[in-house]
This record gives structure tokens, sequence and C-alpha cells, in this order.
């Protein structure tokens, strides 16, 4: 299966991703009418949803399959008050991380198929040549576990999540200096929905950022998150979450604007402007990474291919891969956010004083 382009729609103003539009996948499609499929993430991250009816019909009318990255909606399934579930949508593959909204153990995921775009078989072999040979037997029984629950109960505990959700949306807004963000995701055209579970907190107004907050947070009061950025944390809600966790979480909230003031001042992360983390592939992935390599100073990096992954944790998605040709927008957003907090495991170099490039 070749991959081509990354379309995505860049909000210029809250400075994240959203899902393509079908409009963007229409365009790709015309680039690269040779392609295999058109893989699609939604929900993001931070709870935005593609329009992916349309997009399944503008691969269908291609005879092309649509696989969707569904990694935060396992729960999307079980009740009408979600954003729609990929595979009702129209996708012909879907990957969910049980792990993730639902309930299991991590590296606990499964694929779900229909149609016949995507040949069954192939399918299987491609994932046993991706699977350990020795199975967790407990992996599969939790999720098994899980799904009977969802089948049983699903309904009700979702609609006790959701009522938690909106509550805790309510009383976040109510404290100083924090921001939950809702409209401002929905009314982008490229955001078709949104996941609410995603409670999205704009910290900036404490005079820290995400990566500060995150960091006290978790040192403090013991409180982790699913996504962290220069200004952002996001809560994320699920079935899990009870009146005891609330509490927690709001306490946590609390005792972080008090502490807020004696944070000493983060270096700010340079964002890049829309475009500039489109890195150009110059190279199949696996002929950079297995070829000849150096390492070299970051600030000598501008122009090279690179040779190794540089994924910001979390959520972890990648800003450098192998194959792509560096620029300098990426150096600075990368180098000034991990001066920040920033969270970079890939690299040999985790501070990024250094980058393995292909040798020239």
């Amino acid at each position: 299966m070749g991959a081509a382009d990354r379309p995505l729609t860049w909000d210029n103003d809250l400075k994240l991703s959203h899902p393509p539009t079908p409009q963007e996948v229409e365009a790709t499609w015309e680039k690269y009418p040779d392609a295999a499929a058109a893989l699609v993430v939604s929900p993001t991250p931070y709870g935005s949803c593609a329009d992916l009816g349309a997009i399944a019909r503008i691969c269908h009318d291609r005879g092309k399959p649509l696989i969707v990255d569904e990694a935060w909606g396992a729960q999307l399934p079980f009740h009408p008050d979600t954003p729609t579930w990929a595979m009702s949508a129209g996708a012909d593959l879907c990957v969910v991380s049980v792990h993730k909204m639902g309930i299991g153990f991590e590296q606990g995921s499964v694929f779900h198929l229909q149609g016949d775009l995507v040949d069954p078989v192939r399918l299987e072999h491609c994932a046993d040549i991706l699977s350990t040979t020795s199975a967790n037997v407990m992996l599969y029984a939790a999720m098994d576990g899980w799904r009977r629950q969802m089948v049983q109960s699903g309904h009700d505990l979702i609609d006790r999540a959701l009522a938690l959700t909106r509550r805790v949306r309510e009383q976040i807004e109510e404290l100083p200096g924090l921001y939950v963000l809702e409209e401002e995701l929905t009314s982008h055209e490229a955001s078709h929905d949104l996941d609410i579970q995603h409670v999205l907190v704009d910290v900036s107004g404490l005079g820290i950022t995400g990566y500060q907050a995150h960091d006290w947070l978790r040192e403090n009061c013991r409180l982790d998150f699913g996504t962290t950025d220069h200004r952002r944390l996001e809560i994320t809600m699920s079935i899990a979450d009870d009146e005891w966790t609330v509490q927690r979480l709001m306490d946590g909230l609390r005792l972080l604007i008090d502490a807020a003031p004696d944070f000493p001042p983060s270096p700010p992360v340079l964002i890049p402007d829309e475009g500039e983390l489109d890195l150009e592939t110059v190279m199949l992935p696996r002929d950079a990474f297995f070829g000849p390599v150096e390492d070299i100073p970051i600030e000598e990096s501008v122009g090279r291919i690179v040779a190794e992954l540089a994924t910001p944790y979390p959520p972890g998605v990648p800003v450098f891969l192998p194959g792509e040709r560096i620029n300098e927008a990426s150096v600075k957003y990368l180098r000034s956010g991990v001066d920040a907090g920033m969270v970079l495991p890939d690299p040999g170099d985790a501070s990024l004083g250094t980058i393995r490039v292909v040798k020239e």
C-alpha cells in the first residue's frame, strides 16, 4: 500500500490540526489517483471528528477503501449522543485502541472490517507480520470482557459518563484562569463533530504552558493527561470516571491555580504557520532508516533528510518521519518545545542537540 499526501486542516487561531475535510480528501485523490486507500484519524486527540460519511462516499466512488485510525473511539458504537462510529459512517476498516476510551490493558486494540474493498486474508497476514508470537491471553480476555459489558450495559455507562463530562466542563469553566474549548472546535469547517469526553482546557490564562501544568499535576497530584501542548491540557473522561475521580481532578486544578504564580517563566514555543510542518518526503522511509546515516547538530540539519522519528508525547504524532526533508520551522518548533518541557522520546538524542540524518 503506497502512502502519499497528508491532508489536514490547520487551525491558525488555536494552533492545532483538525481532520481533513471531504474537499481536501477529494483534492488529494485528484492529485494521487493511484493511491491504494485513504487513511484518516478521527477523532483526533483533541476530540474533533471528520465527516467520515462524506469521505467514505468520495473513496467508494473511486472504488477505494477508507481506513480510519479510530484509536480514541472505542465507545462510539454504543451511544447515539457520541460522534458517528467509523463503521456506521461507511468506513471499510477501522482500528480501535480499546485501552484508551474503552476498558482494557495497554496494547489492547482491534480491527473492524466490512465490505469487499479490503482483503481479509491479506489483512490477517499483515497483522501476523507485526504481531507477537507470544500473545498475552489477558489482553484478549480484558477486551472480550469489556465487549460483553458494553453490549449489556454500554448505553447506560456512557450516559453516565456523558452527564459527568458535562458537569466537569461546567465546573472547570468556573475556575479562574482556565477555559474549556468547545465552540472553537465545532465551529471550524474541518471539525464535523466533537467528542465532548475530550475536555480541552486552555491554561494560558494562568501564565503557564500545558507542559508545566501537566508536569506539576503529575508530580504533586498524581494526575495524568491524554494530551498536553504549549497552552492546553486534554482531560479524558470515560466510563471509568466517577464522583471520586472528578473530585480529585477539581482539587488538583484548584491547587494548580494557587501554585501557578510561582512557576518560573517558560521559554516560548515557536509554533509553525500553516503548512510549515507538512514536510516533503524525498525518500522511502525504509531507505532512509536502514541506509547510511550520521548524527549532526540539529542547527545544521535544515535541508537534510531525516533518518529517525521525532514525535512529541503526548499524544504521539510525529513531526519528523524518516525520508522527510527537514525545514527550519520544524527545527525551531521542536527545539523550543523541548526547552519548554515537550517530551520527545524517539530520537537517539532526546534533548535534540543532534539529529540522525541520511549520510550525503
